[in-house]
């Protein structure tokens, strides 16, 4: 499948985020390879992973399904978390993920790499696509001019940059799909509801991410038992 093949697949879809904490039950390859198995049984045209043996066992059981894998990774000088490396991109591509997502943000990465660097290096020695999580407007023209096949919403809320704010970044969807058409926008980050997910394509997004509502069983319990202690 070309680029323009793998891309025409997402489009106007729903992607599922299969992840769950380190410490879960649920954080072992084979269960986030049924639930992944699951959400494309019952419509999803896409799964979003992290860490190599994750895509690894979700590549084994969906062969033909369309993968957005990164590897989370945390370094002490650097916020940057989300395959903060080109070493990261290569383990990921070579697990088998179709696109690798990397942190796009403007903020200084490991060992003084640059994303604008690491996106051709991925297109051009590892033959895949790049989704860009960023957080704001700069970060998701740099992310273009850098070359980014997808320029995902992912990290609006979750930075310096962006403290205070709460997703989805519906204003930076809206931004960036009018500033810059040629490059396809994915909403993802506090997509709650199937309304909200119709409302990120209604505004303009190519495709949507979610990934707590429905598979984060470990946050969503938390969140309930919180609200319930919180009362009591």
């Amino acid at each position: 499948m070309d680029r323009q093949q793998q891309l025409r697949s997402l489009q106007g879809g729903l992607i599922v985020s299969c992840q769950a904490p380190a410490d879960s039950p649920l954080h072992q390859p084979e269960i986030i390879a049924a639930i992944a198995a699951a959400a494309v049984q019952r419509g999803a045209v896409g799964i979003r992973l992290d860490t190599p043996e994750h895509v690894r066992a979700v590549r084994d059981r969906l062969p033909d399904t369309p993968i957005i894998g990164l590897w989370k990774r945390t370094f002490p000088d650097s916020p940057v978390y989300i395959t903060p490396r080109y070493a990261e991109a290569e383990a990921i591509a070579a697990a088998g993920a179709d696109i690798i997502a990397l942190d796009c943000t403007l903020r200084p990465r490991p060992d003084g790499e640059d994303f604008r660097q690491i996106i051709p290096r991925i297109q051009q020695e590892l033959g895949r696509l790049v989704m860009a999580d960023v957080d704001t407007m700069e970060a998701a023209i740099a992310a273009a001019e850098a070359g980014a096949d997808l320029i995902g919403t992912t990290l609006y809320g979750y930075t310096e940059a962006t403290q205070g704010r709460t997703p989805p970044g519906w204003d930076l969807l809206a931004a960036a799909v009018q500033q810059i058409p040629n490059t396809p926008m994915i909403c993802e980050g506090g997509i709650a509801s199937a309304q909200a997910a119709r409302q990120a394509c209604d505004r303009g997004a190519f495709a949507v991410v979610v990934g707590t509502a429905i598979t984060g069983i470990d946050l969503q319990v938390q969140a309930y038992v919180a609200a319930l202690n919180t009362r009591l």
